[in-house]
């Protein structure tokens, strides 16, 4: 009879046990479900960092640009006209060494921020302000008629 009296305890003690467990597993997914939604891991500031900033530039003055950079040895990856994350940092290897980076070291990672923005309006010859407004851009573009391609 002791016997019994264990069994029938143990069996109890693991449905009280599988009981709460299921509570638990219950809550715990009425919870999960009241939170706010996941943020995606990715922002559209990272997602840029990929893209093509052509500054106002057609294609085919983006691939001036590119072979003119490649001309002056600071390799722009391939020559396609778009002027994607290669072509930036060589342009920033060029700016920084030639000193139009405006008093500080450019880092060249490729992002075309205000910093790259003064050094290319540096390069130009046009007001410093960081931002890539018309007047940039138009000198921008008539610097990059000239065909550095078929030099």
């Amino acid at each position: 009879m002791h016997a019994n009296v264990v069994t029938r305890t143990l069996v109890g003690a693991t449905a009280a046990v599988g009981i709460t467990a299921g509570s638990l597993a219950g809550a715990s997914a009425g919870f999960a479900a009241s939170l706010p939604a996941a943020q995606p891991v990715v922002s559209r500031q990272d997602v840029s960092v990929l893209a093509v900033n052509n500054l106002g530039l057609n294609a085919t003055q983006a691939r001036h640009w590119q072979c003119w950079l490649n001309y002056w040895h600071f390799s722009p990856g391939t020559i396609d006209g778009k002027l994607g994350p290669k072509s930036w940092k060589a342009a920033q290897r060029f700016f920084n060494y030639y000193d139009y980076n405006v008093g500080r070291k450019l880092v060249v990672d490729g992002i075309v921020g205000s910093n790259t923005i003064k050094a290319l309006q540096n390069f130009l010859g046009v007001g410093i302000d960081g931002i890539a407004g018309p007047r940039t851009r138009a000198a921008f573009a008539d610097g990059n008629n000239t065909d550095w391609c078929a030099r």
